[in-house]
């Protein structure tokens, strides 16, 4: 157990610690309950305080030194708890799910092919995340390639290949067809100029939602309902490869977990679909942070760090490994 972000000389932080600590025990309950059962199967669900949960997290919100929403959905119960769920934040590299599921979505319907080629050329190559940027000129991907590398290592000009390939709107039109409709990609990584609402991307960047449509996206994968139960499973599988574990998988304890993230000077988001005793959506999602430093402790950072290990340990903690056949 970890206490690290008590450590802050901020004293609401201290509300923090005694709500927390009742997250703890309730989790450590919620696994004594259930614990005569674990032989049957797959381990049975917990029953979280999800009143005890909203404490914790809003206390941690309030001590934040910015704008804090989140959104938490238990698949098991159907039970929701949010802060600021409806309201707008900037996404940084998380909107590039919703590129995800529409690629998926166009191969669907025929309209596109994993084994598409994209040839990588000098002048499509931005900076920041990504290893396309350093290929050759005319080094060939395919579709699937640039979804993996946009995915798990949010790659910016393998995103922008796909964009290229399935141009913004579609995925604009696919949101839409979800009911996800204040979520938007703007324009291309680094290209704002190629903006298709240039008011938005001055205000939001990349792109733009809110914590529970993002939060009912990653519901509708987990569910099987954003594309197919089929692509649905391939997107949550590449989305388990996501290589970021410095915000809400930093003290998960190696949770089993399908996440994709976004950074920006004053932005942190993620959004994380767990596999506990229950499944577990959790999105949060930060705004005009105080702290904008690009280290490891940043406070943006250790907020979502510390609402991630709230929200396993509400939810019984990590479950342990299925015994080996």
């Amino acid at each position: 157990m970890r206490f690290r972000w008590l450590s802050s000389v901020n004293p609401g932080l201290l509300r923090v610690a005694v709500s927390y600590a009742a997250i703890l025990l309730a989790g450590v309950v919620a696994c004594a309950a259930t614990a005569g059962h674990s032989a049957i199967g797959r381990l049975p669900t917990v029953r979280a305080d999800t009143a005890a949960l909203r404490r914790v997290l809003d206390s941690i919100a309030d001590a934040h030194h910015g704008i804090v929403g989140y959104s938490i959905i238990d698949l098991e119960s159907g039970a929701r708890i949010n802060r600021r769920g409806d309201e707008t934040f900037p996404t940084a590299s998380l909107i590039k799910v919703s590129i995800l599921v529409t690629v998926y979505d166009l191969v669907a319907k025929g309209q596109l092919s994993l084994d598409d080629p994209l040839t990588v050329l000098k002048i499509d190559q931005v900076p920041g995340s990504g290893i396309t940027q350093f290929l050759h000129n005319g080094t060939i991907l395919t579709v699937h390639d640039a979804a993996w590398l946009m995915s798990t290592i949010s790659d910016n000009t393998a995103t922008n290949l796909l964009l290229d390939r399935i141009i913004i709107r579609r995925v604009w039109a696919k949101m839409d067809s979800l009911g996800l409709q204040h979520t938007r990609v703007h324009s291309k990584s680094f290209l704002r100029n190629s903006s298709v609402a240039m008011d938005s991307s001055v205000k939001y960047g990349l792109g733009v939602t809110t914590p529970n449509e993002m939060a009912h996206l990653f519901e509708l994968m987990a569910l099987g309902k954003a594309v197919s139960p089929s692509a649905d499973s391939t997107m949550l599988d590449i989305l388990e490869h996501n290589t970021t574990d410095f915000m809400l998988q930093r003290y998960a304890g190696g949770a089993r977990a399908a996440h994709k993230d976004g950074e920006t000077d004053a932005v942190r988001t993620e959004c994380t679909l767990w596999y506990l005793r229950n499944r577990v959506v959790a999105c949060v999602m930060t705004k005009e942070n105080k702290d904008q430093r690009w280290i490891l402790d940043n406070e943006p950072q250790l907020t979502l760090a510390n609402m991630g290990l709230a929200i396993i340990n509400a939810f019984g903690g990590v479950p342990p490994a299925p015994p080996s056949s």
